[in-house]
This record gives C-alpha cells, structure tokens and sequence, in this order.
C-alpha cells in the first residue's frame, strides 16, 4: 500500500491485483540510434527517461497510452535465439484511420489502428504459440483473465491475442525463449501492489517460474512467470507506483 494513503480503487486484473491497469511491454536490441529514431520519429512515442539495467544494459523507456515502451539496449552479444512469441504490438491512435503495419530496424512488428480495434484503446499484444489450448489454460487459471473473444483476453486495458502456429515445436520454452535477453521482443510487465504474492499465487495456480521476486535498490521488486512455451512475463511492484517498498 502506498505509504500514508489509501489504494486507488483499480480492477482487478484477473487474479492479480494491479497497480496500474495497463501492461508495459520490453524489446532487446543492439541497434540503439536507429531504434530510438524509428520509435520516436516513425510511431511517435515520448522518450521518457534512462534507466541502467545491468550487465551493461540500458533501458530507454518511452511512453505508451499509459503503457511503458522498454527499448533494451546492450552494449554487450545478446543471446541469439529465435524469435519470441510476441510478435506484434498494436497501439491505439486517435486519426490512424484504418490500420497502418510497420517495421522497425530489427524487423519488429508494429501496427497503428483505431480506438476500439478488435477491444484496443491502449495497446494489444499478439502472440504466436505452439498450442491454443494451454495458452487457454493459462490465462484462465494461472492469471485468471476474461476472455474477449475465441483467441483474445484482457488483463487490465491490454489485450493479449494469440494464434496457433505449427512452425513452434512443444519445446519452444527451452530452445527460442531460453534467456530474456536476446534480440526482439522478449517480455511484458504487469504492475502490482504485493508482487510476492502475486508470483506465488501465479506459480500455485499454474505459471512456469522464471526467477523468484527479488529487489532492485528502493526503484522495484520483481519476479518473474513464464507461460507456457516459455515467454517471459514480469511481476513488479514499483516503489513509484506502491510506495516504499519491503524491507
């Protein structure tokens, strides 16, 4: 809870109690200029700030609709794996009159549309997975999501839709998403207000771990699930957002 004050009354997001009703969405890369050029200058984000990540990582956080934009850039080989299964990020935009489907330098997919477009007032996320049926599993029982239609689920005011591709083997969890860092987008985050708890009920219910919840200085605490061919998600609970965090 922030300190000295009441939580704000936020949905739910499914089993998960947030504390901000939209996703953030990360991407890792070598290419900073062309990166931050096409980002700003092509889809039109906001940079926002710089925050250092670590092993030589430097994450260029732009803004999304109230979403955070994650641009990872390493300074070090990233890992080369395939590509993950999140394979596009769409943004809603007032004036995008139809739909309007780009690239940016590392052959990233993004598509401009419409307020309302397939439920999307802020952003979606589309996946490719090996299997329909255990990703149906997962987000109804591990996260606890509603349905928005036969292949779609919100989780807060982000979409995520998926569909089956048989070009992912059953094993994708250990071959194309092995590490996070590597090349593309590679992860989404969800804000919460106790996300010790949160990873735990998400692993009893289900999740595959990915790491256990652990502090970064007084900024956040994060962890990390994986669905199930091993995409990463992230679990934080941001001091800016929650208050101080726990000892």
């Amino acid at each position: 809870m922030a300190s000295g004050n009441e939580e704000p009354t936020i949905p739910r997001g499914g089993s998960m109690k947030l504390a901000k009703n939209v996703l953030d969405f990360g991407l890792y890369t070598m290419q900073l200029d062309p990166m931050l050029e096409f980002w700003r200058s092509e889809v039109g984000l906001p940079y926002e700030e710089m925050l250092p990540a670590g092993k030589g990582v430097r994450q260029h956080r732009h803004g999304l609709n109230g979403s955070v934009f994650k641009l990872n850039h390493s300074r070090e080989p990233l890992t080369d794996l395939a590509q993950s299964g999140y394979r596009e990020l769409l943004i809603a935009r007032e004036g995008a009159f139809g739909e309007q489907t780009l690239a940016d330098p590392d052959g990233n997919r993004v598509r401009l549309v419409e307020p309302g477009f397939q439920g999307i007032d802020g952003i979606g996320i589309r996946l490719a997975v090996h299997s329909a049926k255990a990703h149906h599993a997962f987000y109804r029982e591990a996260l606890g999501l509603d349905a928005v239609d036969e292949q779609s689920y919100r989780w807060g005011n982000t979409v995520l839709s998926f569909v089956e591709d048989p070009s992912i083997a059953a094993d994708a969890a250990t071959t194309r998403n092995e590490v996070m860092r590597a090349p593309g987008y590679r992860y989404l985050t969800v804000q919460v207000w106790d996300v010790d708890a949160e990873y735990a009920g998400a692993i009893d219910r289900g999740a595959m771990p990915g790491f256990a919840p652990m502090t970064l200085g007084k900024v956040a605490r994060i962890g990390f699930i994986r669905d199930p061919d091993g995409n990463w998600i992230e679990i934080s609970q941001r001091a800016s957002l929650t208050g101080a965090l726990p000892a």
